[in-house]
């Protein structure tokens, strides 16, 4: 028997993207199984009864991306 997988959305931060099923790409401060908050990014079925695969970065991966994508261009890596 699979173990419950628990978790605690803390912070909504913001919605990346939502398509044509009502699936959204959010991001999230999440606490999962009783662990310390983590910024989460993945997708959730409408009303959160489903939840897809996604990314958890604690503090120092969030810095060291925040630092990455300062100087990112999304028009200039799209050309």
């Amino acid at each position: 028997m699979p173990k419950e997988i628990k978790y605690e959305i803390v912070q909504n931060i913001g919605t990346l993207a939502t398509n044509k099923t009502g699936w959204t790409k959010e991001v999230n401060i999440i606490k999962w199984n009783d662990g310390k908050a983590k910024l989460d990014i993945r997708d959730w079925g409408p009303d959160r009864e489903k939840v897809g695969k996604g990314i958890t970065l604690n503090s120092e991966e969030v810095a060291i991306l925040k630092a990455l994508l300062e100087d990112y261009d999304p028009e200039e890596a799209e050309a």
